[in-house]
Parts: C-alpha cells; structure tokens; sequence
C-alpha cells in the first residue's frame, strides 16, 4: 500500500503526465454527461419502456456499450459503435483492395486520409442506423412523449444523433493525442463501468430477496467472477517465448560468447479488437428490425435472442476468424526474420531468413489457435451466467466483451504510465517495474 501510495505521488510529480491524466479524465466527464442530454422534442419522463426494452438482449448490450445513452433516448444514443464498424470495414478493404493496401504503405498522410475515410463511412452507416433507431423509439414509448412529431422531426433527430456519435469519435482522437490510452476504447470502458453499480445492486437485491441460500449464491457469483476476471488476465497477458541467439560480439579486447533472448510472442496478439468487431457486426441485426419488413423481422427475431444458439455459434465463430485476422495484420513473421537476421541473430536449429519467417508464423497459427478459441469461450460466458440465473446485466461481466475490453482497456493505460514513469526513473506500478499490456 506504500508503494501504491508513493508511485500515485509521483504520477503527480510529472506534469506532463499529470496534464494527460487531468485532460483525459475531463473529455470523460464531458461524454458521461453528454450521455444523459435528452434529444430535443422528447420527454424524458415517459422513457419508462424504452429503458425496460434496452435492459435485455443485443439492445442491452448495446445500451451497455453506450453507458445508458441508448436507453436515456440520448444525443449520445448510438454511441461508438457505428465509428467500430466503418473501421472493420475499412480495416478489410486494406487487405483486399490494393488502393486502400497503397494507403497504409504511405505512412503518416496514408493514414490521415483513411482516418478521413473512415469518418465518411460511419457517417453512412449513421444514416442508416438514425432512422432505425428512430423507428424504434416510436414503436416503444408513447406518441404523446414527442412534443414534436412527423417526417421533418425524424430528419432533426437523424441529425442530432449523427452529431453526437461523431462528437463521442472527436473526443476518442483527442484522448488518444493528447490524453493517456486509447481514446476509443477509454469511451468504451468508461460506458460499461458506469452500469456495472446498478447491475451489481439488482443482482444483489435480487439474491438477497430470496427466502434460502440467496446470500450463499452471491457470494459463490462473486468468487466465480474473480476467477473468471483473473483467467482474462491471464489470457491477455500469456506469451510464448522463442529463444534467439545472437551472434560473438568483441567489445573492446574481450570476446563475449554468443548471447541468447527471447521473443515473447502473444498468445492473444489481437488484444481485444475480435471480440469489440465481432460485437458490431452482431449489431446489425438492430439495425434491419428498424423496418417492418418479413426478412428482417425474421432475422432480428434468430440473433436477438443472446442466450440462443445462432447468437452464441455466430459469435463465437467470428471471433475466432477475427482474431486470425487481426493477428495476421499486427504481427509480421517475415519483418521480425529480416530485422533478426540484421542484427545476427538466429533461431537454434531454424535457418535465417525464409525459414525463420515459415518457423515463427506457424509458431503463431499454433498459438493463436488456443487463444482464439478461450477468446471465443469467454465472449460467450455472459449466455451461460444467465442460463443459471444470473440477472441479465450482471451476467454481462462474466466475459464477453464487457470483461475483456475493461481489462485490456486498463492494462494497456496503465502501461502507458508505467512508461512515463520509468522514463523519468521512478518507480512503475508493479515490484517488477514492467506492467504487461495487450501490447507489452
């Protein structure tokens, strides 16, 4: 407890990282009051039902991911995601359109104008998801909650709700250039913590509403919860080290022996990014049962049902091929076999160069393998929290997305001010002084 205490003392003896703590925490504050800003034209006091709709399901989660705004009928209601899924989208087209592949070649002014395509893009989706979650709110709360009504008011809420999301993605970027983490995923954490007290108090006044073992069932919850927290950990932090060995060096009149290092690579080198574009595109869904049509009602009704078997097997199933995929654009076997063979070093009983770079992918494919499958297994943990009987927005940190976006989300920030504070030769968080993030 010393310790904690000295290293926050000395957070705040670097002004430079007392600046981006202070900033980010502002930009945060700003999102979570924006979050309760009613759309104009709406009385907030006849919200009743559409709360109650956004409690269960796809809405749920997806009124969880917007910390509440979707339920509060807010300028915020759509949230982050839409800006998600124009980056999948584009994130994809790099892997198969050679215009968008020249882009990321390009550096710096590459990613400036895919930055700008993505924005355009989650503009059209927003068109396409304002109306729909237009459509809903008339379907669920009554007509005398509008104070303004018909087509036009429909387009001025349209245009209210593209705002705000791109207002939310304004304050993500500057997060991310001037605060500390990611921007985007900070939203993101910032929005399910939010809901985590009130899932956390229906659960337990829930529990301790029964008339026997209702206490003993919280705490075996509770116990589950820490090891199911602690697995996630483990899944975000577990490496597999490759030995190296590097070639005799001669400093000065000495000759050292070759010397040998390890490359940790990830078990889960995707972070939690299969999981957060898995959860948009199982998004889509919401977006066809806006309009009263037979193919879409009928698809909204097999994936809205989070507990049901199409829902969980699709899920799951994309998460494991996203996570293929992510780890195949972050990780690049035949860079790390170039940059090793330049620097002299070799694998033991691996030839350089092709060989290394064949070696360390098929390293990687049997790696990811388990790692995207316990990614899978935890992304679906929420359906069979609540198959036992756990309340519906407790369940939601049982895993899935809410569990790991949080720990990797807070493992990744606090890294970064593990940095600034071993830059500046202080003591980091942790006795080893190196905190392991999605990316350390």
């Amino acid at each position: 407890m010393k310790k904690l205490i000295t290293t926050i003392q000395h957070i705040f003896k670097i002004e430079e990282l007392r600046t981006r703590i202070g900033y980010t925490i502002l930009l945060l504050l700003v999102y979570r009051l924006g979050s309760f800003v009613v759309m104009p034209g709406i009385d907030p006091l006849q919200l009743e039902d559409l709360q109650a709709q956004s409690s269960t399901g796809l809405l749920g989660l997806l009124n969880l991911f917007s910390g509440g705004a979707f339920g509060n009928a807010s300028i915020f209601a759509l949230g982050i995601m839409p800006y998600i899924s124009a980056s999948i989208v584009i994130q994809l087209l790099g892997m198969m359109i050679p215009y968008f592949q020249r882009l990321q070649r390009e550096g710096e002014s590459g990613r400036r104008k895919m930055n700008q395509l993505t924005r355009y893009l989650t503009i059209l989706i927003l068109a396409l998801q304002g109306p729909a979650y237009m459509a809903n709110l008339h379907a669920q709360i009554p007509e005398t909650a509008f104070m303004l009504n018909g087509f036009g008011y429909n387009i001025f809420a349209t245009i209210i709700l593209i705002a705000g999301t791109m207002f939310v993605m304004w304050l993500g970027e500057r997060i991310t250039d001037r605060g500390i983490g990611n921007g985007i995923s900070l939203i993101i954490t910032v929005g399910i913590l939010a809901r985590l007290p009130f899932a956390f108090i229906a659960e337990a006044g829930s529990r301790f509403g029964e008339t026997t073992g209702g206490l003993l069932m919280f705490v075996v919850e509770i116990i589950v919860l820490f090891f199911v927290f602690v697995a996630t950990i483990a899944l975000v932090q577990g490496t597999r080290k490759i030995p190296v060995q590097y070639a005799k060096r001669i400093i000065g009149n000495k000759q050292y022996g070759g010397v040998r290092q390890y490359i940790p690579l990830k078990i889960n080198a995707a972070g939690v990014m299969p999981i957060i574009f898995a959860q948009a595109l199982m998004f889509i869904p919401l977006l066809l049962s806006g309009f009263d049509t037979d193919a879409g009602n009928a698809i909204a009704a097999a994936f809205n049902d989070y507990t049901g078997f199409w829902y969980n097997f699709t899920f799951g199933l994309m998460v494991v091929l996203f996570t293929y995929f992510y780890t195949a654009v972050t990780v690049n076997p035949t860079m790390m076999a170039e940059e090793m063979k330049k620097n002299g070093g070799f694998i033991p009983g691996v030839k350089p160069g092709k060989k290394t770079a064949e070696y360390l992918d098929s390293v990687m494919s049997r790696i990811t393998l388990p790692g995207s499958l316990f990614l899978a297994l935890v992304a679906i943990l929420p359906a069979f929290a609540m198959m036992l009987g756990i309340n519906n927005q407790f369940a939601q940190f049982y895993g899935g997305t809410s569990l790991l976006i949080m720990v990797g989300v807070v493992l990744d920030t606090l890294q970064q001010i593990e940095s600034h504070l071993l830059n500046r030769h202080y003591d980091g968080l942790m006795k080893t002084g190196r905190l392991k993030g999605r990316n350390g």
